[in-house]
């Protein structure tokens, strides 16, 4: 979980990201991840002008699995770039069940998350 004092706190998965795989850019800039979307959007377009045939889908198949190697990583920087601080970590199957043993774990976010909401 990262934490900043005046935002909602954010959990972030561990692992390959087939979002980020399948979406590439638009995963990031949905995110708010701003630079690794700009990155990943300009190797995309490099890759689309500057190479053909055989090396394209070599090197599709590469940006494919780099973003999505490296999509929850990426994401992380982001969060730390705007401030956030990696302040618990949960292990759970699902996003529900890590905000459970989250909230169990630590009651102040349960009021943290509450005034949060619009």
């Amino acid at each position: 979980m990262h934490l900043r004092d005046d935002a909602a706190p954010v959990l972030v998965r561990e692992g390959f990201s087939l979002g980020a795989a399948v979406f590439g850019p638009l995963w990031f800039a949905w995110r708010r991840a701003w630079v690794p979307a700009c990155i990943a959007l300009a190797a995309w377009l490099v890759v689309d002008a500057l190479t053909a045939g055989g090396t394209r889908l070599v090197l599709v198949v590469g940006l494919v699995l780099l973003q999505g190697l490296s999509g929850h990583d990426l994401r992380r920087w982001s969060l730390a770039r705007r401030r956030f601080t990696l302040a618990e970590v949960v292990r759970a199957r699902n996003g529900e069940t890590a905000w459970a043993r989250l909230l169990d774990r630590r009651r102040d976010l349960g009021e943290r998350l509450l005034r949060r909401r619009p």
